[in-house]
């Protein structure tokens, strides 16, 4: 059980942490490499063929490439997490308009707290040891303020 976590730029890799941390939480392995789609696409291919990752995250701002370069490699599952550089917008239409036959699963602007989650759920139909990890968040999460309402 692994999760990759691939970044387009170091300064991406703050808002990777998010995503390492919260799996560490579910004692889920997750290795996050900075692998550009422009500028490292040998590394990103070299990557997406590990045999141990079981669910991808990708993000990248501006024309946000890096989760559909991922998605066009592999079957396994992509979370794509569009980065708020600039506007926004264009990067997260880029991530969440990919082509029929490339899917992305796309959380919100630099939502890299719902890209573990969302990874910790696919990990969880084959893992299932991860089930009363993710009840015991929910709990928690309902209790705290605010907790629980949209």
């Amino acid at each position: 059980m692994k999760v990759t976590v691939l970044v387009g730029s170091k300064s991406d890799l703050e808002v990777a942490e998010t995503v390492r941390a919260r799996l560490a939480e579910f004692q889920i392995p997750c290795d996050v490499h900075v692998a550009s789609a422009h500028r490292n696409p040998e590394k990103v291919d070299r990557l997406v063929r590990d045999p141990e990752t079981d669910v991808f995250v990708a993000m990248a701002g501006l024309s946000a490439a890096l989760p559909g370069v991922v998605a066009a490699r592999t079957l396994k599952p992509v979370v794509g997490v569009p980065l708020h550089r600039g506007l926004g917008f264009d990067s997260l239409l880029s991530v969440v308009q990919m082509p029929p036959g490339i899917p992305v699963a796309s959380v919100g602007l630099d939502a890299a707290e719902n890209a573990a989650l969302l990874a910790a759920e696919i990990l969880a139909l084959k893992f299932p040891e991860v089930i009363p990890q993710l009840e015991k968040y929910r709990a928690r999460w309902r209790e705290e303020p605010g907790g629980g309402t949209s």
